[in-house]
């Protein structure tokens, strides 16, 4: 297991939710986050059906694109009785030509249960995979699981993507319900970051 060295990590995310998330998680270490939109960085066609090769595409283009070392996600949610839909095309069911919309990405899915009548609970699992990758070619890979459940209506207006219907294993609120320190606690990145924290920076 590599360490990282440096004093700044790249992010290659646009989503600033989840680069919120990264920079509070890494905080502690000293570690300036800087993220893929801060640096008009283009986000690369994910071409891979498995969240570490995704992970890994995003994270080798950052580095190549700019020299430094990169940190690059790939995380969803999958849902059991969708036969682990929708998974690494989590953020394409959100898709609509003028940005992501996460409302109707949480209604098809709530739709496809009630068409195939998914019994309850409808369990599901948010994943998590990070990969650090350095400039030299070497990286290291790191995953995060959150088992839970998918509920209806949507309820809280915390966090992002389907945390709405998400309920976490062992708790009654949804991730949309839980404030960030909460959410933090628990969720599939602070999962994997906590991974990647004791492999490379511990």
């Amino acid at each position: 297991m590599r360490r990282f060295e440096g004093k700044k990590l790249l992010v290659a995310t646009h989503n600033r939710g989840k680069l919120d998330e990264m920079r509070a998680l890494l905080a502690p270490y000293g570690v300036e986050v800087v993220g893929a939109a801060d640096l008009n960085l283009p986000e690369p066609e994910e071409t891979e059906d498995n969240f570490i090769g995704n992970a890994r595409i995003k994270a080798q283009a950052a580095v190549k694109a700019t020299g430094m070392p990169a940190l690059a996600d790939d995380s969803g949610i999958s849902v059991d009785a969708l036969d682990g839909a929708p998974g690494v095309y989590t953020a394409d069911w959100a898709e609509t030509g003028q940005g992501r919309d996460f409302v109707m990405a949480m209604t098809r899915t709530w739709t496809e249960l009630e068409e195939r009548n998914a019994p309850f609970p409808r369990l599901a699992q948010f994943r998590c995979t990070l990969v650090l990758a350095w400039p030299d070619g070497h990286d290291e890979v790191f995953e995060g699981v959150l088992p839970g459940q998918v509920v209806w209506p949507p309820r809280g207006a915390e966090g992002h993507g389907y945390d709405p219907i998400f309920m976490p294993e062992g708790h009654h609120v949804t991730l949309g319900e839980m404030s960030a320190e909460e959410k933090n606690g628990v969720s599939h990145r602070a999962v994997a970051v906590a991974k990647l924290l004791e492999g490379c920076f511990a």
